[in-house]
């Protein structure tokens, strides 16, 4: 006849349950099913001895004290685990506080719940919506997320980094920016800084260095032709090449057509209504447009021209290496005698950034990366409806974009020992 196994009581079932080993149990419960609330006590046996922090020898405890850690939910039940934490007393090292192993060091919060957090957070839910669903201070959920997202940094590895883009994005209103760096080759953000002057590039070039990048492997960097950032790269990279974003050379041809279309359309009111059309390549204008947009583009008229000549600078993307700067020079020719004073200007501004606009054909690199990873960050601003400070928009950023490494309590096992 099989024998039966004892019944177990509540104590022990929790402590199997938690996965607790000697010399912690748990040695009481408390439910208040009006407050909806289950307090877990834990204890350690009398006598018990714990490691020193410091050396690791076995110690007796010198005293304890009473601790509070809110811990999962118990089904709909706020769950918290009560327990004292020991201080040893070591020969060499004097008295010392023993970490208790279900919750890191100064946090008010046990690995598990940290971990739930931490995992929300980077499915993209706002620090306002995990604060409401857990029931607990956002503040204190930004510090939980500060911490594993600086810690996750101290183990970023910037060694093979050889191709970076540089891109401001808005913070809030009223120009205030915060700059992105990103890894070109592997997609992800590598840095977040205030401002967008010519100063980020050195605050970035000091964090490369801290996490073991290498000056000198960084060949190609990809930006728009912001005179901060080509400043500050020339000053603190001189041995990169820098590579224009083909859509902004591109959209600066843009602006130009719709500064002469504006001048025009005073005498040309058939232009009124037309700015995006100019905008789009030819293929990309919608077939019930396409006739009156047809009339337009093959007239004299001062912005079919301008139009014209955009589309030529389009086409040096198309061109073989070999032949991109005589492409080039030709177009320059042409637009700086198109007696149009906006594609003048860009035509000159264009020249005068040559090289990082050729360069293109070897590096192949865009700022197309930048625009989706400001999208996103956008996307995430809209969502927590704006970010009180650069520190947390950093955060939020990091958590989203920057594929740490997180080493995080959902990837040991559900247990607590």
């Amino acid at each position: 006849m099989k024998k039966e196994r004892p019944a177990l009581d509540v104590n022990s079932l929790f402590t199997l349950a938690l996965g607790m080993v000697s010399p912690w149990e748990v040695v009481g419960l408390n439910l208040d099913a009006k407050e909806k609330q289950l307090d877990i006590k834990v204890d350690f046996a009398p006598g018990s001895t714990f490691p020193c922090p410091e050396c690791g020898e076995a110690c007796k405890v010198h005293d304890a004290s009473w601790h509070t850690w809110r811990h999962l939910n118990f089904f709909e039940h706020l769950s918290y685990i009560e327990g004292r934490q020991p201080r040893t007393k070591c020969d060499r090292h004097g008295v010392l506080t023993v970490d208790v192993p279900w919750a890191r060091p100064g946090s008010n919060f046990t690995l598990l719940f940290e971990a739930l957090v931490l995992e929300m957070a980077r499915n993209g839910l706002t620090v306002a919506a995990i604060a409401r669903m857990v029931g607990e201070n956002d503040t204190l959920i930004w510090r939980l997320l500060e911490h594993y997202v600086d810690e996750a940094r101290t183990r970023a590895d910037f060694s093979g980094v050889t191709s970076v883009g540089v891109d401001e994005t808005s913070r809030q209103k009223n120009h205030v920016y915060v700059t992105v760096f990103a890894d070109m080759v592997t997609s992800k953000v590598m840095f977040v800084t205030e401002g967008k002057d010519h100063t980020t590039v050195a605050d970035f070039k000091g964090d490369l260095l801290a996490h073991g990048g290498i000056v000198e492997k960084v060949t190609d960097f990809s930006l728009d032709m912001s005179q901060a950032f080509i400043k500050g790269i020339l000053e603190a990279f001189p041995t990169a090449h820098l590579t224009f974003d083909r859509f902004h050379v591109i959209q600066l041809m843009n602006d130009a057509i719709d500064e002469v279309r504006r001048k025009e359309q005073k005498v040309c009111p058939e232009l009124k209504g037309t700015r995006y059309d100019w905008f789009k390549n030819e293929a990309a204008v919608e077939p019930g447009q396409k006739p009156e947009f047809d009339v337009l583009r093959t007239s004299t008229l001062a912005t079919a021209r301008a139009y014209h000549i955009k589309t030529m600078l389009q086409e040096l993307y198309e061109q073989h290496p070999d032949d991109a700067e005589a492409w080039f020079r030709r177009w320059y020719y042409w637009a700086t005698h198109s007696r149009l004073e906006p594609v003048v200007r860009v035509a000159k501004t264009l020249q005068s950034h040559f090289d990082g606009i050729i360069r293109w054909f070897k590096s192949g690199l865009s700022n197309g990366l930048l625009e989706g990873i400001n999208s996103l960050i956008q996307s995430a601003k809209a969502r927590a409806r704006g970010f009180r400070s650069a520190r947390k928009m950093k955060t939020i950023i990091y958590l989203l974009l920057s594929k740490l490494d997180f080493r995080l309590p959902s990837a040991i096992p559900n247990r607590i020992h």
